[in-house]
């Protein structure tokens, strides 16, 4: 199997409803987004996934979110933007973007240096 691994970043703010504690209040980020895909044979030129194509469709969502508040952003509008559901929802906008042959094995994204959620199905 081959992974391909690539990683962006985007800043917003968000806060979280229902938590009772200092994250309830509006704060920001620099979220990185980490996206893993598996393969399992390369193509003609020897690779499983061209990494531009990657970076370029995780752009595309990336933009979607970067600089703006992401509780007034669908689906954050009606689920709290945790890391986890963010990760969630970047797997499901990345899905349609891939080859049948390719498996998103994972998103990642990072609140911090220190701290991060990992989706996988």
């Amino acid at each position: 199997m081959y992974h391909i691994t690539v990683e962006d970043h985007f800043d917003a703010a968000h806060y979280l409803r229902n938590y009772r504690g200092k994250c309830e209040n509006v704060h920001g980020h620099r979220f990185k987004v980490e996206v893993t895909l598996t393969k399992d044979k390369l193509d003609e030129t020897g690779i499983a996934y061209d990494f531009t194509t990657l970076k370029q469709h995780l752009g595309e969502i990336v933009a979607s979110f970067d600089h703006c508040c992401l509780n007034d952003v669908p689906p954050f509008d009606s689920i709290n933007p945790s890391s986890e559901n963010i990760a969630r929802t970047f797997y499901e906008r990345l899905i349609p973007y891939l080859p049948a042959d390719v498996i998103l094995n994972s998103v990642e994204i990072w609140e911090s240096p220190q701290s991060h959620a990992k989706y996988t199905p």
